[in-house]
């Protein structure tokens, strides 16, 4: 059954259907304003902060998922360098790195102008896809801030493909 069937009611604010969302998934949430909320996703390597919040102004869900990171100072024009790798295989949001507060950040803005509305399916699809592609691209960021590969050599763990069964 889709999310969307367990939601019926029309007009729901965003923010309320990622706070059904969070209940449905069993995630840890909390709901720091009416325009935001802010929760915590369960991955392979890392616990993921994710935080929505909609801006009525531009009319906006806009998502940040964010993690710890602490690269030494001399790694950080090389994972500048892999972060623009990674983006340009991103079709959407995209990484950036906020040194200040040693946060790796994934973020996408979905833009719902002229009244439109972001249904439970698509807001879904919106936070896995941002989970996806930290799994993704964490294991390449390790390999190039503590396993001295180059951008290049990195990327290739988050490009290349399994192949056969396990």
């Amino acid at each position: 059954m889709a999310l969307s069937e367990h939601m019926m009611e029309d007009d729901l604010h965003p923010i309320d259907i990622v706070e059904h969302l969070a209940e449905h998934h069993a995630w840890d949430f909390d709901r720091i304003a009416d325009d935001q909320i802010v929760m915590a996703v369960e991955g392979q390597w890392r616990t993921y902060s994710i935080t929505l919040a909609w801006s009525g102004y531009d009319e906006t869900l806009r998502m940040v998922c964010t993690f710890e990171m602490e690269p030494p100072a001399e790694k950080l024009p090389k994972l500048y360098e892999l972060l623009n790798l990674i983006n340009d295989q991103c079709w959407a949001g995209s990484f950036i790195y906020w040194e200040e507060q040693k946060m790796m950040v994934y973020r996408y803005g979905l833009v719902l102008a002229g009244g439109q509305d972001a249904g439970p399916d698509q807001i879904d699809t919106m936070i896995g896809a941002a989970v996806m592609s930290a799994e993704r691209y964490y294991p390449a960021m390790q390999l190039l801030v503590w396993g001295d590969r180059t951008p290049k050599d990195a990327i290739q763990v988050a490009i290349a493909e399994a192949y056969g069964r396990a």
